[in-house]
């Protein structure tokens, strides 16, 4: 039987990351690994549903990983009361309410904060292992966003 090897445990094996406590972690540092981690989610997606052209991948991808996207993708998650854990709840809102300097060329502060949000609770989802979670959470984003065209 083949045992299963994750990203995560090989990048912290062969690069001899130590254990931390991931909750303890800035917002915005769990934020910038969820942005990436939901990034390669939906590019994968976007890549093995049909191999095309960079551009078109491009702009498919977009519309998943937008700032607005993201937003509407956390409003529709938190308005059904069972999806998300009081957990995950707790984190997304830390995530969103963090001081950030910087915000989307083309969102609203308000779309930039709940999308930072998001990012935020995926990134805490991978850092803590929880891998299934996080392609759970993001199926349920991609068929939101499907469910709209």
């Amino acid at each position: 039987m083949e045992t299963s090897v994750t990203l995560l445990s090989a990048i912290k094996e062969t690069f001899a990351c130590g254990e931390r406590d991931i909750a303890a972690y800035s917002p915005l540092a769990l934020a910038y690994i969820g942005d990436d981690i939901y990034d390669t989610v939906i590019r994968t997606i976007v890549v093995e549903r049909a191999n095309r052209p960079a551009n078109e991948l491009h702009k498919e991808t977009v519309k998943y990983v937008k700032a607005e996207a993201q937003s509407e993708i956390i409003v529709h998650l938190l308005k059904e009361k069972t999806i998300l854990t009081e957990e995950e709840q707790e984190i997304y809102k830390r995530g969103r309410n963090a001081k950030s300097y910087t915000s989307a060329k083309n969102a609203s502060i308000h779309d930039y904060r709940k999308a930072t949000g998001f990012e935020t609770l995926l990134g805490y989802l991978y850092l803590m292992g929880r891998q299934e979670r996080v392609v759970e959470l993001v199926k349920l984003a991609v068929d939101f966003i499907d469910s709209k065209e």
